[in-house]
């Protein structure tokens, strides 16, 4: 598969992941029989820009972890644009520190996530949820990254938004 992935840093939190970790992780999150070439753009920000683009697109209040945007293909345009992800460093840093995540492994899992919502799964109802879960969770594991829906204990902090620690 040829892989462009368009990283822009918009953070100045510390730590962030480089252009190469994030690649690879979303490079095994698209690895499959369908996937020819593909482009994906990953926007990482501070809290101030996901919170506008939270209430802009969601109609949410606050800040979230990793916001999804996919192309809308037509049969007009052809293009190997998959779509765009934003996510969000200090939140991203905080969830690790609550579910007693390492953080690259938290990383992988948002861009894991991300791009699973780009290729259209998602986790509205609880059997959608178990579908893109199981996928999730193996592609970490191809990734070396343990399972991050089970709870790491000691349990720390507020459960996330799927309501696990």
């Amino acid at each position: 598969m040829k892989l462009r992935v368009n990283v822009q840093y918009a953070s100045t939190a510390p730590g962030l992941p480089d252009e190469a970790s994030i690649t690879r992780w979303a490079r095994t999150a698209l690895a499959g029989p369908d996937q020819d070439e593909v482009e994906i753009g990953v926007r990482i920000v501070d809290e101030d820009e996901i919170t506008q683009m939270n209430r802009r697109f969601r109609n949410e209040t606050g800040s979230t972890n990793v916001l999804a945007f996919p192309f809308g293909k037509t049969p007009e345009v052809q293009s190997n644009l998959l779509g765009d992800i934003v996510i969000c460093a200090p939140v991203v840093r905080r969830e690790a520190r609550a579910q007693n995540k390492q953080i690259s492994a938290h990383w992988a899992h948002m861009v894991v996530h991300a791009i699973m919502h780009l290729r259209g799964y998602d986790h509205r109802t609880p059997g959608d949820a178990h579908i893109m879960e199981g996928i999730e969770t193996r592609v970490l594991k191809r990734l070396g990254f343990p399972d991050p829906y089970t709870p790491r204990w000691p349990p720390t902090g507020n459960p996330d938004e799927h309501g696990r620690r």
